[in-house]
């Protein structure tokens, strides 16, 4: 089982309809949290202006996040914490890093309403510098980054569902406690059958670490390597990459 960057999914003047087609699968998949949708839940009059060239991405998202399906499942049915950190891994592919990011996001919804909160993530310089207009949002639960804090990325790995799991079946926070008191909580990955809670401790495994372009490597060439690492010795290893300058492109857990 793997936990993979996923290839990032981009509208370019040059695509077919056929290929716009898998780039509207791709934004209902993210920002719906990979659900079943039926022909009366689409947003087609959104659909057709995209595939017009009348819609940039970016806002075919926003168009989405504001349905009514969105809202109905995540903003109605769940937790006021739940539905801020499913925003985050929708719209921006991470988890809340912090209690203070979380908690921002609670007040602008209660003081400013939902499509305030919305528009947040979208308009905000970090959805840019990811997506920028046209790249639709994916999970980055795999991509660390130098100078990110390990909690942030533990906590999106906690997030994600695997590729069966769908995100309007948990209405309950996943990260409020250990947001909350500030710790950094267990990397648990998801079973084969794509819910979380059902394997046992990642601790007591054996992963293998992908990464690219270490300093360590040889100058001006472009080099994989990978690491196996026991589950409670992931955090330093992945501290040692970082401070090496490695980029990890997956994790997978091979014992």
């Amino acid at each position: 089982m793997s936990v993979i960057l996923e290839t990032p999914l981009e509208l370019s003047p040059s695509l077919s309809l056929d290929e716009v087609a898998i780039v509207i699968r791709g934004v209902y998949k993210q920002v719906l949290g990979n659900p079943h949708i039926m022909e009366s839940e689409r947003q087609l009059s959104a659909e057709s202006r995209l595939c017009n060239g009348e819609l940039i991405v970016r806002e075919f998202v926003r168009e989405v996040a504001k349905s009514e399906f969105y809202r109905r499942r995540y903003f109605e049915s769940c937790a006021p914490y739940r539905f801020v950190e499913v925003n985050f891994k929708h719209l921006l592919g991470r988890a809340p890093q912090d209690q203070a990011e979380l908690s921002s996001h609670i007040r602008l919804c209660i003081e400013s309403g939902y499509e305030a909160e919305i528009d947040s993530y979208l308009d905000s310089d970090e959805y840019q510098q990811k997506f920028g207009d046209n790249i639709v949002p994916y999970y980055q639960g795999a991509q660390s980054q130098v100078g990110s804090k390990q909690v942030g990325y533990n906590r999106t790995l906690s997030l994600y569902q695997g590729y069966a799991g769908v995100d309007s079946a948990f209405k309950g926070s996943r990260l409020v406690d250990e947001v909350a008191s500030n710790q950094g909580g267990k990397i648990v990955l998801p079973s084969k059958g794509g819910r979380l809670g059902i394997s046992k401790d990642a601790t007591v495994k054996t992963f293998k670490i992908l990464v690219k372009g270490a300093k360590f490597d040889a100058p001006r060439r472009i080099s994989t390597t990978e690491y196996i690492v026991p589950g409670d010795r992931m955090s330093p290893q992945i501290q040692r990459i970082h401070r090496a300058g490695g980029k990890i492109v997956s994790i997978t857990e091979v014992a």
